[in-house]
């Protein structure tokens, strides 16, 4: 495949320059999603659908077993037989065997067999050769194929994989009662296909997304063709908004070249700025760089920032054009950061006050030089413990505490960032760090300048994190604007101990593992029922972890940082224990145990798709999926609370919720 180079990356300030020189002016329409912008939800919104739908390539590479690279260096490279290709938006057509791979493009669906992916840069392609084959010898899906890659380093099961429901997981809890809609919230909703987004105001923004694997939220995806819903274009068009122009989205253009060059033409004759995402790096399949340079006037390829390299800037008939990023998260940030302040100046909007605020670094953050970098960050209020008048939501959204006068000693800020192509880091952030090229680090309790991804964002009364457990969902139902990251037990009690969350919720048995704080504060207990998650009725028989380990059953896992993981090793422990064994003799015989899912309902859901045998979860969740259940005992959850904020009012809040939640659920409590 062909690729092209990025020409000299101009400078963030020559950036600014060249949108400046482009003169927008503006014209009036309007696009469905944005209608939901200013609104408040009256009821918690979970995710019907993983996102992604399907594991996908982190990166371009090839995709392979990571068993074949094994030992793999740069001196004594693992040469394995390329037996296809697969790109973005293709359902694969191949399944790996031993000493193949697939070549793949970042976001293609994963081939069948293949449980890692390495980066081309880490490869070199070659021809046949008489050397060895770094394989057992195996038949070959392609014995007739006269191309070979050579791997020269060694990967590990899931490297460079974002596995299904790693993003949004089906069952998660997205945006709860009482939110008010943003920039940040729409991004969310159209990932899981949500539509209508007004848009009002000028300069005439036309909005165009390329990709052959999007499809509009509303429409049905196709998650075994790699397709997503299409992000980028409400997300933006909510920000064109913000900024004070009047958007217009175009029909998504795909990555054809000439289909691609009509949309543009088409948007570029009907506004004054023509904004795309995608399709802009020097990739074999990034074509609109080269529609813009042909057609009409790049002035810049290449921008020296963090996330946002690829943008463009241009001129496209009449109308001025912005390339951004196809990465939702980068594409939002580098809108916010370039583009929005010229649709304000041509708008005549200025900057609104509420638009930028100030806080304190929560942790320190080091970063590689030589580039701005746009760290998009969360803020919670009252950092330094004082009272925020925070309660329980009032049913308006509004609550009971104040939202004004914020001042640095008031705010925390802490980074938020799954990756570019993680939709929910919008959700979960409320705007934008941004940090010089020459700065190595941010240190803790540094002064920071937050730009709020729009001034309507109202910072959370409440920041937790922990275990996604249902009795919590429900509680947080209860409460006024809280933020809840389901990061696992092991980064909640990490978190809590460098001072940054409000609160932790840790499941498991914690009393022999020095995690937890000393000083942290427990303010609720409850117990939940976990086990083994199987198909209704149960046709297999299981009746507990032996089968897992003596028979080859599927099996799903959680990741790691689950503490349903933690209780299933120490269980898992004792099995191997009585049988003489180590334990990775044990988990070594469980087909599947070393690849987890993050969401509490993801395994589940997996068995009722007919893709495993079995998976690990609660009680709560197989009863509310109508699964079967074969259960291995109760497990500990506690509410743990950061010593500086046990007093804050949405900490008792929270804590007043659990008690009323786990009361009215009829759990059980610790003895």
């Amino acid at each position: 495949m062909e690729r092209t180079e990025f020409r000299d990356l101009a400078t963030p300030e020559e950036a600014r320059e060249a949108i400046r020189s482009l003169a927008l002016e503006g014209g009036v329409d309007r696009v469905s999603l944005s209608s939901a912008r200013g609104r408040v939800l009256l009821a918690r919104i979970d995710g019907d659908i993983d996102v992604p739908g399907f594991d996908r390539a982190s990166l371009d590479g090839y995709a392979l077993r990571a068993r074949d690279t094994f030992g793999a260096t740069e001196g004594d490279p693992a040469r394995l037989e390329v037996v296809g290709e697969v790109r973005a938006g293709e359902k694969p057509d191949v399944t790996l065997e031993a000493g193949e791979a697939v070549e793949i493009s970042t976001g293609a669906v994963m081939p069948a067999g293949a449980d890692a992916m390495v980066p081309v840069e880490r490869t070199d392609r070659t021809g046949p050769e008489s050397a060895d084959r770094a394989n057992d010898g195996s038949a070959s899906n392609n014995a007739a194929s006269d191309e070979a890659v050579l791997v020269r380093t060694a990967v590990t099961p899931g490297d460079n994989v974002m596995f299904a429901g790693a993003d949004v997981a089906a069952g998660e809890r997205a945006l709860g009662p009482g939110t008010r809609l943003t920039p940040r919230e729409i991004g969310l909703l159209s990932a899981l296909g949500v539509d209508e987004v007004p848009v009002r105001s000028k300069p005439r923004v036309g909005i165009v997304s390329t990709g052959d694997e999007l499809v509009r939220p509303g429409e049905t995806v196709d998650s075994d063709r790699g397709e997503i819903y299409d992000v980028n274009s409400y997300t933006i068009a909510a920000g064109v908004e913000d900024a004070g122009g009047e958007a217009v989205l175009y029909p998504h253009a795909g990555d054809d070249r000439d289909e691609l060059e009509r949309v543009l033409r088409e948007a570029a004759a009907e506004c004054d700025l023509v904004l795309s995402s995608g399709s802009t790096s020097a990739g074999a399949v990034d074509v609109v760089h080269r529609v813009i340079d042909e057609q009409g006037e790049l002035l810049i390829h290449g921008v020296s920032v963090k996330p946002g390299k690829p943008m463009l800037v241009g001129r496209l008939e009449r109308s001025a054009y912005v390339g951004l990023p196809g990465y939702p998260v980068s594409a939002m940030m580098v809108f916010r950061t370039f583009v929005a302040p010229a649709i304000r100046e041509a708008a005549g909007h200025p900057e609104p006050a509420s638009a930028t605020l100030e806080g304190r670094m929560a942790v320190e953050e080091r970063y590689e030089e030589g580039r701005l970098r746009l760290l998009p960050v969360g803020v919670v209020t009252d950092g330094d413990g004082a009272s925020d008048g925070g309660g329980e939501s009032d049913g308006n959204g509004d609550g009971d505490g104040g939202e004004n006068g914020n001042t640095t000693d008031d705010l925390l800020v802490y980074p938020v960032d799954k990756g570019s192509g993680a939709t929910t880091s919008l959700a979960d952030a409320d705007g934008v760090v941004e940090v010089h090229p020459d700065t190595a680090y941010l240190s803790a309790g540094e002064r920071v300048t937050v730009r709020l991804f729009s001034p309507d964002i109202r910072p959370p009364t409440l920041l937790g994190v922990g275990e996604d457990d249902p009795t919590l969902n429900r509680a947080l139902d209860r409460l006024d604007r809280p933020r809840y990251l389901s990061v696992g037990t092991r980064p909640a009690l990490r978190r809590l101990r460098e001072g940054v969350p409000d609160v932790a919720v840790a499941a498991g048995s914690l009393e022999a593992d020095h995690r937890v704080p000393e000083e942290a504060t427990v303010l609720a207990e409850w117990r939940r029922e976990w086990g083994l998650v199987v198909p209704p009725g149960n046709p297999a028989e299981i009746e507990g972890l032996a089968d897992l380990v003596d028979r080859d059953l599927r099996f799903v896992n959680r990741t790691p940082d689950s503490g349903l993981r933690t209780d299933l090793e120490a269980a898992l422990d004792e099995l191997a224990d009585a049988r003489g064994l180590e334990r990775r003799a044990v988990t070594d015989a469980i087909n599947g145990f070393d690849l987890g899912l993050r969401a509490h309902e993801s395994p589940a859901r997996t068995v009722l798709s007919g893709d495993a045998d079995v998976g690990l979860g609660l009680q709560a969740t197989a009863d509310h999926l109508e699964c079967g259940f074969v259960s291995l005992g109760e497990q500990d959850v506690r509410l743990l609370a950061n010593p500086d904020r046990a007093e804050k009012a949405s900490v008792r809040a929270l804590e007043r919720a659990i008690e009323e939640t786990v009361s009215s659920d009829g759990c059980r409590r610790p003895q």
